[in-house]
Parts: structure tokens; C-alpha cells; sequence
């Protein structure tokens, strides 16, 4: 049991306030491309899923940008906080294991919170709105856009997909209001 514990695998003090907590949790597991986010149920026979997201979904959104900036962690939550609040949850507690807490972490929960999620936070750890929207981005394009060969090998990615770095706010702004009326549209469903 300690093994994990030794190989910095597992915590197992905040595993067992976890446990002891029984409220729903979310984990959130950035990389290098892409972003992961789940909300689960603990259980005795092992840890149970009620929604996840991956990045990629955001594709079915529309979105064209990078799928692990703060504005991409953002939509995760969003879409996340949507799917799970369908679901009848709408509470739950950050849980980090040996992870850090990362802006982009920080990112997807503000896009939790902002679902209608009721998740304790402390509003001094969340990312500003211009940096969730993408203002930096497009600020710092706008500074590039001078040097055309910069600033192609920088946003090259986003060329490709068809998206100007100068417009990352209002893609943004389009893709957040295409989760929300999905999600609209899922609720009218139901009933």
C-alpha cells in the first residue's frame, strides 16, 4: 500500500479525506496536446464516473484553437459543468492528487463554476476574464503581426485551422455560446 506512496503515485492522506468527504469530485489532467476533465463519484469498489470531457469535443462546438490554452481549460469546464448539472450533480470538490494546481487547472474550474457548478474556490486563485478570453492572445499577435514571418511560425496552427489570433475573444465568446445552447437545447429535451 505505501508502495504507491513512495513512488509519488498516490497521496493517501488527501485520497482519504476524499473518501471520507463521499461528495463528488472532479480531476482535471492537462498534457502536452490536450486537456481531461472528469467528474466522479467515490464508491467502496473503486471510483465511479458521471460525466467527462476531452478537448477534442470541443471540435463539436466549433472551436479552432489550442486545445490546452486557458480559454480551451475554460470550455472543458464549461462543457463539463453543462454535462454534469444534466446529470442531476451539481456540486462537487476539486481533486488534485499529486498534481499541481496550474493556471490551466484553475482555468477549467473558473469554467465549472461559471456552468452554474457549486465548487468551493477561492476567487483569488481564478484566471482574469481578459486572460480567459483569450485578450493575450490576440494582444500578443497584434505585437507579432509586424514581423509576418514570427508571426506565422508562432500562430501557424491557428492559420491552419482558419482562425486569425487577432479574433481569439469573439471565438471564444461564439464557441462558449454554442456549449450553452446545446446545453439549453439538452434541457428542454428532458423535460
Amino acid at each position: 500500500m505505501l508502495k504507491r506512496n513512495r513512488q509519488k503515485k498516490t497521496s493517501y492522506r488527501k485520497r482519504e479525506a476524499l473518501l471520507i468527504s463521499r461528495r463528488p469530485f472532479i480531476t482535471v489532467k492537462p498534457s502536452d496536446q490536450n486537456v481531461n476533465c472528469q467528474l466522479l463519484k467515490p464508491t467502496p469498489t473503486g471510483d465511479v464516473v458521471i460525466s467527462s470531457v476531452h478537448s477534442r469535443e470541443l471540435k463539436k462546438y466549433g472551436w479552432k484553437g489550442s486545445m490546452n490554452c486557458l480559454p480551451a481549460c475554460y470550455l472543458i469546464g464549461f462543457l463539463l459543468g453543462k454535462k454534469s448539472m444534466e446529470k442531476g450533480t451539481t456540486s462537487a470538490i476539486l481533486y488534485t492528487g499529486i498534481d499541481a494546481f496550474t493556471s490551466r487547472i484553475a482555468a477549467t474550474l473558473k469554467g465549472i463554476i461559471d456552468a452554474g457548478f457549486n465548487v468551493p474556490v477561492s476567487e483569488d486563485i481564478l484566471p482574469t476574464d481578459e486572460r480567459i478570453t483569450g485578450n493575450h492572445i490576440a494582444e500578443y499577435a497584434k505585437i507579432l503581426k509586424g514581423d509576418q514571418e514570427k508571426y506565422n511560425v508562432r500562430f501557424s496552427q491557428l492559420l491552419k485551422e482558419g482562425l486569425e489570433p487577432e479574433d481569439y475573444p469573439s471565438h471564444f465568446e461564439t464557441v462558449r455560446k454554442s456549449i450553452s445552447d446545446n446545453a439549453m437545447r439538452n434541457t428542454n429535451k428532458v423535460i
